[in-house]
């Protein structure tokens, strides 16, 4: 009589390599429009035309792939992610209720090296809450 193989649990096992799987796409960048605007007239998106949102899925799309970590260390050079320095805004904040309870950190991130502005937001967590579409690079500009 063929004793059978013993298997060791953790050889092998599909749902380890699930579960690291699952723990990797969880660090992923990931994106919420629940707080887009449009009431701000500098932000307008409205007027934006069809190849400024393809440049836009273009660069949410990339983004998703990287980890919180990547993105919070500006990622690539064209990116440019980094915190906002109200400071040097024209704006005070995003205006929004509660902001400064709401928002972790405020951030931005450019939709290409030259072309189509900056993506203004918030992080919480991995989360990245999309508030303005800054086409113009209104944001830095005058006071």
């Amino acid at each position: 009589m063929v004793k059978p193989k013993r298997i060791n649990p953790r050889q092998n096992n599909p749902f380890e390599k699930s579960k690291a799987k699952i723990e990797s796409i969880s660090e992923l960048v990931k994106f919420s429009f629940k707080y887009l605007t449009d009431e701000n007239p500098k932000f307008l998106y409205n007027e934006h035309d069809g190849i400024y949102f393809l440049k836009l899925i273009e660069r949410l799309k990339s983004i998703s792939t990287m980890k919180i970590s990547e993105f919070r260390q500006g990622g690539s050079k064209s990116l440019r992610a980094h915190p906002i320095d109200w400071q040097k805004t024209s704006e005070d904040g995003f205006g929004l209720p509660d902001e400064n309870q709401l928002a972790e950190e405020a951030y931005q991130f450019a939709l290409s090296s030259n072309e189509y502005g900056r993506v203004h937001g918030f992080l919480i967590q991995n989360r990245f809450y999309i508030v303005w579409l800054d086409k113009d690079h209104k944001l830095y500009s005058g006071r």
